[in-house]
């Protein structure tokens, strides 16, 4: 492996001497393909386009992001950012990079999240998308396009993850294959109508099931946060390392979704019926709504603490989208029919 991460670096270094003047524009991408996007910017986006392609995003950015987690602890991969340093390859020769403010995330590198979460949501959008303009113009160039874009897109987000030194070029392709993957088995099945029952089993399971898979591997004297000292340890400045790049805050952002996806279908099954305007509106209102949910500082001890209100931050998610604000919006906007 010494081989390949050797070539991922200077991979980076000839991404960063080559596009330092875009230096923004690839940490606007890195953040676009950033998990917690799909959360917060494609499923109110979608939901208020197609309900079903909606709930289909949400419920596969929670599934594929928790396979993403499961899959790194399992497969143990570094990071760029920490293995020049840890590596002593680079001695006599230090490789002409630098860090930036997202690099510094404290989990296992192999398989890029960014790559994986965007592979399997976005193929969700674009094959809906797909399928729409074929019905419409019966034309395969035209309802081609949107898998364009997509390809585009998981290049551009792949680019980015190594140009900030947060992957190896051969972690953002294995995220982005197993991402398609995903999206295309997962989106199948959309647990659209399913019991609230369905929905606390699932988010309890996933929550209680990593938990004791991740202190069944510590007793084995595996230690899953050998990642996070080493972020720590080689991170440029200790303000980048943020706990919500942290394991504990994917798993608990995942199953706080999906229970808060099956309280949303709970409280109002079929969600709320709106014409075109209504709709705008509402996706407007939901997206500054995130927006300061997303901005709440939460204290960050203890850990426990950050961790059970990170949950409830995610449960909140789809009550505001599919729940609350569009049934404000309705509530003002509808028309009583005349006597």
């Amino acid at each position: 492996m010494e081989d390949i991460y050797t070539q991922g670096i200077w991979m980076a270094e000839s991404l960063q001497q080559r596009m330092i003047s875009q230096e923004k524009l690839w940490q606007v991408v890195t953040h676009m393909g950033d998990p917690k996007a799909a959360f917060l910017l494609v499923f109110p986006f979608t939901y208020f386009i197609s309900k079903r392609a909606g709930v289909a995003v949400l419920w596969v950015a929670a599934i594929s992001e928790w396979l993403n987690l499961v899959f790194k602890w399992m497969l143990f991969g570094e990071r760029p950012f920490w293995w020049i340093g840890e590596s002593r390859l680079f001695v006599n020769k230090q490789p002409k990079v630098h860090q930036f403010s997202s690099t510094c995330e404290t989990g296992p590198g192999s398989p890029s999240g960014h790559a994986m979460v965007t592979a399997a949501v976005w193929w969700v959008v674009v094959s809906t998308l797909g399928s729409f303009l074929y019905s419409r113009t019966r034309s395969v160039v035209l309802s081609a396009a949107p898998y364009l874009l997509y390809m585009v897109m998981l290049v551009a987000v792949g680019i980015s993850r190594i140009f900030i030194l947060a992957h190896f070029p051969h972690q953002v392709v294995a995220g982005s294959i197993t991402g398609v993957i995903l999206g295309i088995v997962l989106s199948r099945k959309v647990p659209e109508g399913r019991p609230l029952l369905f929905f606390f089993s699932l988010s309890i399971g996933l929550l209680f099931g990593t938990v004791l898979l991740h202190a069944g591997l510590q007793r084995l004297g595996i230690d899953l946060s050998w990642s996070i000292a080493l972020a720590k340890k080689w991170c440029s400045r200790a303000e980048w390392i943020r706990l919500d790049t942290a394991p504990f805050s994917s798993l608990t952002r995942d199953c706080g979704a999906l229970l808060g996806l099956g309280l949303a279908q709970y409280w109002k099954p079929g969600g709320w019926s709106l014409p075109w305007a209504p709709r705008a509106l509402s996706l407007a209102i939901s997206s500054m709504g995130l927006y300061h949910v997303n901005r709440l500082p939460l204290p960050v001890r203890p850990q426990g603490l950050f961790y059970g209100l990170f949950f409830v931050k995610f449960i909140i998610v789809p009550q505001i989208v599919m729940v609350l604000i569009p049934g404000l919006v309705h509530l003002f906007t509808h028309k009583k029919k005349k006597d």
